[in-house]
């Protein structure tokens, strides 16, 4: 019996995933997300993805199967918090501090949700990898930064205002570009949290 038929198709195929090292994996998902922000979900493929980074399109196949569980893939494999870190002892600065972090990524956030838009809609696992690499996390950081000014005093724990901030962020994240054609940058954002944000938890 070879080595082979002793390890099982099981075992074989992990050994084929294994090949692709994390540097060339992530070169996939930048090429995948990169396509659907310029050209859109339904106009990405498989080929267009495997010519772009020089590869077969059988490598691509063997890891992942279909086009969508390749892109919830290199959704998940996006995951990053981008208000980690934020703690400057104020809520109010911490809240400023989260809008210019979200003004410096919105753009190309912006444009993956816009693109994925309808395909998300007809696919639970995009939808579920969508909320966790760009939703969960920062939802989940921006409550901590409120937790964190709860603590401190600054705002009454039972205040009606706190559990609607993060859906304010993201919201207005969405809609400027649906509104005025342009993103929601660094600038627009901390007025945005000065104008609309702190006062509905009475903070200056």
């Amino acid at each position: 019996m070879t080595s082979q038929a002793a390890d099982g198709p099981e075992t074989v195929a992990a050994s084929r995933r294994s090949k692709i090292t994390p540097e060339r994996e992530r070169e996939f998902f930048d090429a995948v997300l990169e396509q659907i922000r310029e050209c859109g979900y339904d106009s990405v493929t498989m080929d267009g993805v495997a010519s772009s980074t020089r590869c077969s399109k059988s490598t691509l196949y063997r890891q992942w199967k279909t086009k969508p569980q390749f892109v919830a893939a290199a959704l998940r494999g996006s995951r990053r918090v981008r208000f980690a870190g934020i703690d400057t002892g104020s809520l109010a600065e911490d809240l400023r501090g989260a809008a210019r972090a979200a003004g410096a990524w919105s753009t190309s956030d912006t444009q993956l949700v816009q693109a994925l838009g309808h395909a998300v809609t007809q696919d639970e696992e995009l939808a579920l990898a969508l909320r966790e690499a760009l939703v969960e996390p920062e939802i989940a950081a921006l409550q901590e930064i409120l937790r964190r000014g709860v603590e401190r005093g600054e705002v009454a724990a039972d205040h009606p205002a706190l559990e609607y901030i993060p859906a304010q962020m993201f919201g207005v994240l969405r809609a400027r570009p649906v509104l005025e054609g342009k993103y929601a940058d660094p600038d627009y954002l901390v007025r945005f949290v000065d104008a609309a944000v702190l006062p509905t938890l009475g903070l200056t």
